[in-house]
Order: structure tokens, then sequence, then C-alpha cells
């Protein structure tokens, strides 16, 4: 009798689940084994609970993992309050700019700019690959005695250039590196990118006038506290205000991060040292810095600093393509590292300087060719009479290459591309 009710005495349990636990601990408390079996195997399984519950449960973690530590409720469920490094990880899942950076500056958590160190990186790698060597290895041209021919041609027609003892910055204009200031000319090369010597003395003088035109701590400081948005507007009617000012503001808290003031003069030492290394080290140090390219690097180390570097501008890419010294499909970077190895580095400086003035007064090799449209300049020009005739020296191999229209177009498109993105980089 007494197995027979205390089966009719489970059985009823087993309908009622809150029942058997408490049947379970009185025959504990006899002595008695409990019904282990029907307790972990009950006949009814509980109703699951509705999503809707669910998600409502989880999306309040979620509130309070993102609130501050001081309001925290003490009363807070002893499941949260024994997970504190869990809920951390979460608060740091739902804040990915922690994780990635802050957007608008690139600058990471860490205080590394991550997206210009890889910009950094890929330059220097670019340059590194044909520093002091020709990309373009199995072209000959131009030889010695082409420069030297050409420099002679181009003196008698707009005088003779040779490089100043002593470099002096302008007042009443931009300058494309000259300062014997490093920091001020590469300033002054940025304001003269993708514009007209115009547009970059009316910047100059702008920004001179909100900021001073002393080079000094104070002037630097100033630009750089003040911010992109304020320079941009002082430097609006140079053009590429947004681009250039971002560049300048940007190089000038690297400088100040790097080297502790605002000064790139420790480059002027280095031309005691050997000339091949110093050169190479100058301008990976001038390409580090973003909107920084071998061609406004290769200004700064030509006119400012001494070096013999022979920077490739507009000009200078359209009649090196015209006389036949490069590959008509060299960029103005494939071209700078060809024609920097190659012409003697006692031109360098004249070559450029002449090649930049013929290009902007001669009617038949300004940009379009052909005198611009009017045929009466045609057949005039006496540097392309000079290779016509045999610009090599006289033994017959080279002379003129005459750009073809695709030739044109290409550097045409180049120079929107530029217009397009900003400042080379």
């Amino acid at each position: 009798m007494a197995k027979a009710g205390l089966k009719a005495q489970t059985d009823s349990d087993a309908e009622r689940p809150v029942g058997l636990r408490r049947s379970a601990r009185n025959i504990s408390k006899k002595g008695e084994d409990p019904p282990v079996k029907q307790e972990e195997q009950p006949t009814k399984a509980p109703a699951p609970l509705p999503r809707g519950k669910k998600r409502v449960r989880v999306k309040e973690e979620e509130t309070k993992e993102l609130q501050p530590p001081t309001k925290v409720s003490k009363n807070s469920s002893s499941a949260h309050s024994a997970s504190p490094v869990s809920t951390s990880i979460k608060t740091e899942k739902s804040s990915p700019a922690k994780e990635s950076g802050d957007r608008k500056t690139g600058r990471s958590k860490d205080g590394i700019w991550d997206k210009e160190a890889g910009l950094r990186a890929k330059k220097l790698k670019s340059y590194a690959q044909f520093a002091n060597k020709s990309p373009y290895p199995d072209f000959p041209r131009p030889t010695p005695e082409e420069c030297q021919r050409a420099y002679d041609v181009l003196s008698s027609l707009h005088g003779e250039r040779q490089r100043p003892e002593k470099v002096a910055a302008p007042t009443d204009r931009a300058g494309c590196g000259d300062s014997p200031s490093v920091l001020d000319a590469l300033v002054r090369t940025i304001l003269s990118q993708n514009t007209s010597s115009r547009n970059s003395t009316r910047a100059k003088l702008d920004m001179d006038e909100v900021y001073g035109g002393e080079d000094s701590e104070a002037r630097w400081e100033a630009i750089a506290a003040g911010g992109a948005a304020k320079l941009e507007k002082a430097i609006a009617r140079g053009g590429l205000g947004g681009v250039k000012s971002r560049a300048i503001v940007g190089i000038l808290q690297q400088v100040k991060e790097r080297y502790g003031s605002y000064s790139l003069d420790h480059l002027l030492s280095r031309l005691e040292g050997d000339e091949g290394d110093g050169d190479e080290a100058a301008m990976r140090e001038l390409i580090s810095f973003k909107g920084v390219g071998p061609k406004t690097a290769s200004c700064v180390l030509l006119f400012c600093v001494g070096r013999d570097s022979f920077a490739v501008d507009t000009h200078v890419h359209r009649l090196t393509g015209v006389l036949g010294w490069r590959p008509p499909s060299a960029s103005r970077d494939e071209a700078f590292a060809h024609l920097d190895a190659r012409i003697p580095g006692p031109l360098k400086y004249g070559l450029h300087v002449l090649f930049v003035e013929h290009g902007r007064r001669c009617g038949e090799c300004k940009a379009g060719g052909g005198g611009g449209g009017k045929k009466t300049a045609v057949g005039r020009c006496e540097l392309r009479k000079a290779f016509r005739r045999g610009g090599n020296g006289g033994d017959g191999d080279g002379g003129l290459c005459e750009s073809s229209s695709s030739d044109t177009d290409g550097i045409k498109k180049e120079e929107d591309r530029d217009e397009e993105t900003g400042l080379e980089t």
C-alpha cells in the first residue's frame, strides 16, 4: 500500500513539476533516494519564450553596456555584475571607431596614421625601384652631347641660366622652391602645383596677409593651429585650396612631430656628405610627406637645397617628348627617373629652367603645339631645327621626334587627372 501510494503521488507530481521538487525534498529528508530520473526528464517540456521578448532583453542588455559605469545601478542583476569582462568586450564591438580609428582624421586609436603610412611606403618603394637609374635602360637618349647642344641653343635664345650663389626668397611671387628655408621652399612649391604662376603668387600673397610673410616658428605654428579650413580661405584664389591647405597643414604637423620644430633645414647640411647617397636620402625624406611627389621634391632640391636634380613639370615633359628624350608613353614620374639618370649633373639646373622658359614663350612649343593654332609659328623653333639636323652630336642617330596625337592626348589626360585629384602623390 505504501508503494502504491508513493506511485500515485509520483504520477500526480509528473503533471506538476513544482510538486515533484517538493516531494523530492521531503523524501530526501526521510533518507530515501529522490526520483532523479523523473526530475531530469519531465514529461512536459517548458514552453519556449516568445522571440519578441528575447530580443527585447538583448536590446536592454546592449543599452546597459553602452552606458558609462557610473550610471550602473547597484541593484543590477547578478548576471550582469558577474561578467564585467564580457560587458567591456561588447562595448568595444559596438564602437567601431575605437578599432578602425577616426575616419575624419585617419588617426587610429594608437595615434598612427595608417592610411598615410601605407601611401608613404608605396611612394618610397616606387622611388627606390628606379633611384639613380632609368626605368628604360635600353632607351639611349638623351646623350650628354644632346644635352649640351640643347642647352647651347636654348641659352642663345633666352640667355644663360646658372644656379645663383645665394638663394633669396622672393616677396612678390610664390616661386617654385625659391627660398633659403627648406620648409618655406616646400610650401611655396605646393602652392605652385597644378596652377599658373599668377595664381600661385596670388595664393602666396594672400597667405602672407593673413599669417605674415616672415619665415618663423610663430608663423608656421599659426598656420598649423588655425587648421586647414582657415588656410583654405586664405589661399582660395590660387586654385585647389582645399587639397593644398590640407597638404600644408599636414606637413607642418608631421615636421613638428618628427623634429620638434618647424624646420627642414637639416637637409642643407647633407651637402657636405656623399653626393649620391645624400641626394637620395634628401629625396626620400621629402617624398615621405603626403602631397609631395618627385616633381615637388626635385624642385626643392634643385632651387633651395642646391642639388643636381632634374625636375620634370608639364613643359619639360612635353619638350623632352618632342625631342625624343623619353619614351612617348612615359609618365612624368617615369620621365623624371629616366632623365635624372641620363642628364649630366652640371646641366640639370640650366636645362630645367630653359625648358620651362622655352615652353612658355615659344609659339611652336607651347601646350597644344603648332604655335597654338598659328601657322606662322610652325617651323620657326630653333630648338626643333637643331635636332632635325641631328641633335645627337652629328652621328646621325636620334634627332627630333615629333609628338604624335596619341602622345599629346596622353599628356593632356595626365594633366586632367592631376586637376581632378589635386596634388601629386
